[in-house]
């Protein structure tokens, strides 16, 4: 009975702990979030195991604070002695995808040698970067890209994605738009498109610019990258595979 009673009072030490720790972290937001401005809105916080700091979570942003929010700390928290970036090993996490669950009927699809590379891209039709990106695309091999066409830059982006995606030939219209600057015909007034659908993805993703490239196992990489970085992130995910 005395070994009973121990485990209980044990237990319910332990669950009083992690009450007091919740909320601990419940006072720093409220202390916090008046500071930040009625139009930033804090979405979770929780305490480090690092110097004393609690994580803040602002959409798909990490800054710091200490327990009186009284300062904030923003940049990259890192491991002086192994090099690991923890914060952003931590926005990875956050802004990890399920890839599978992605709606690919509604992007353009190209494919090249074995596809066996798989990637999705959202991008504007009026992005610079998304056309440097597509060039880049267009010279490397065994791969696959969904294209979704995420229009957030100008007011005729959804214009131009409806006669690409009204297209015979989606891909191909595509290609001489972003690659050679052949604006796709006019589409007829009854075209339906995703338009709609890809925007409310992409602001539910929290993508705040194009192109965003999304690899297999989630993760995201922002902006333009060129066909080394893509090598050297597909050899990543080899390796993970592999382990």
């Amino acid at each position: 009975m005395k070994l009973i009673r121990l485990v209980m009072a044990m237990c319910l030490g332990l669950s009083g702990l992690a009450m007091a720790e919740t909320a601990q972290e419940t006072a720093v937001k409220k202390l916090l979030e008046p500071r930040l401005g009625a139009h930033v809105k804090v979405d979770s916080i929780s305490k480090t195991p690092y110097g004393g700091l609690y994580e803040v979570r602002v959409g798909s942003d990490i800054i710091y604070t200490d327990e009186k929010a009284q300062y904030l700390f923003v940049g990259n928290v890192i491991d002086s002695q192994s090099g690991t970036n923890y914060t952003r090993s931590r926005t990875d996490e956050l802004n990890r995808i399920k890839f599978s669950e992605l709606p690919f009927d509604s992007a353009v699809k190209m494919v090249k040698g074995n596809g066996k590379r798989v990637i999705a891209v959202f991008e504007d039709p009026n992005c610079g970067y998304c056309k440097r990106l597509r060039k880049t695309l267009a010279g490397m091999d065994n791969i696959t890209v969904y294209t979704f066409m995420y229009n957030i830059l100008s007011e005729d982006s959804a214009v131009k994605s409806k006669n690409i995606w009204c297209s015979p030939d989606r891909n191909k219209a595509w290609d001489e738009w972003m690659v050679n600057g052949k604006a796709a015909p006019v589409a007829a007034a009854n075209c339906s498109t995703p338009n709609e659908k890809i925007y409310a993805l992409g602001q539910k993703l929290r993508i705040n610019g194009t192109p965003a490239i999304f690899f297999a196992d989630g993760s995201r990489i922002p902006g333009a990258v060129d066909a080394q970085g893509l090598e050297a992130k597909f050899a990543s995910l080899s390796t993970v595979k592999a382990h």
